[in-house]
């Protein structure tokens, strides 16, 4: 087939490997604009551009999907079908254009956690298994017919960097196939069941705050789900700090009087309050400071009895 490849970030740049590598053509790629590093520095291309150009493919950077001159340059190609991992949402004169259509390739089990942040969301909400789903693309995000799944178990150390890896190495093959079954004529789409759908927002800094106030369960789904991007945080003495492992600890509730966000004494282990439960931070960021783990953060903090996540600083006390 000639292929005309859609997508971003490293999770889409996997998926291009295995299909420039394969029989298919692929008769362009198209991607972001260069971007800026978190940590700065000058703009890089996108993980899906520097693979392309690596590869020496036709590279098509355009600044808006409905720009004329864009649908001109790929109806140009004549091709086969859109392959389309981690992109923008395209308008129906671009999905609609390949002989074949559009696919996507989206990282859940449709029609669960439909949306910008399916990985996220699996782990936050304590799923045991996601997957792949392929689908063809209509009007409405997400909601194609889907061509075909393949299942994962969430294991219980993952993070989203660990899940997003995984699911990242299996979706090269998994677009491989896509393509197969959209190519076999006797193959037929199955539509979404939209009563199970549930949505997977985008998540950004303002949605990542750790609540202390659920379970010691839920905040250690949350802070692996969002491990390390966007990472989720909270506030000590007044200062941000990012919380980017846990675990739970295997101890009775703390009294019933101690407030959620409360760290709880032990010298040798972080130990934070939640709704009738306990759980153990392993891995920070403090504002302005290096990662540290949770006995270094004793030393180094030294929290006093009562002080607790969450807190604004005391009156008498300016942030550090």
């Amino acid at each position: 087939m000639k292929v005309v490849f859609m997508g971003t970030p490293e999770f889409a740049r996997a998926a291009l490997v295995c299909l420039a590598e394969s029989d298919h053509e692929v008769a362009a790629v198209v991607t972001g604009p260069d971007e800026r590093p978190p940590r700065g520095g000058g703009f890089q291309p996108t993980a899906v551009k520097g693979e392309a150009l690596r590869r020496g493919l036709p590279i098509l950077t355009p600044p808006k999907l409905k720009n004329p001159q864009l649908h001109e340059e790929l109806a140009a190609l004549q091709p086969d079908v859109f392959v389309v991992v981690a992109f923008k949402i395209l308008p129906r004169s671009l999905y609609t254009l390949p002989r074949f259509g559009s696919i996507n390739i989206h990282a859940s089990l449709l029609p669960k956690y439909r949306g910008a942040a399916p990985i996220h969301w699996a782990i936050i909400n304590g799923e045991a298994e996601t997957g792949l789903s392929s689908f063809i693309l209509n009007e409405t995000v997400d909601t194609g017919d889907l061509l075909l799944q393949e299942r994962l178990p969430i294991a219980e150390d993952d993070t989203f960097d660990s899940l997003y890896a995984r699911l990242a190495q299996l979706s090269g093959p998994f677009a491989l196939r896509s393509l197969e079954r959209l190519a076999d004529p006797s193959a037929r789409p199955i539509p979404q069941d939209n009563a199970g759908a549930t949505p997977a927002p985008k998540i950004g800094p303002e949605d990542a705050t750790i609540d202390w106030g659920f379970p010691a369960r839920y905040v250690h789904n949350f802070i692996r789900g969002l491990s390390s991007v966007p990472g989720a945080c909270s506030t000590f003495r007044g200062r941000k700090i990012k919380i980017l492992g846990s675990r739970l600890a295997d101890l009775p509730p703390a009294p019933p009087d101690t407030r959620p966000g409360t760290i709880l004494p032990d010298r040798r282990r972080l130990l934070v309050a939640c709704a009738n439960s306990v759980v153990e931070l392993t891995r920070l960021v403090p504002e302005a400071r290096k990662p540290m783990d949770g006995p270094s953060f004793l030393n180094g903090m030294q929290p006093k009895a009562d002080e607790r996540f969450g807190d604004p600083p005391p009156q008498d006390q300016e942030p550090e």
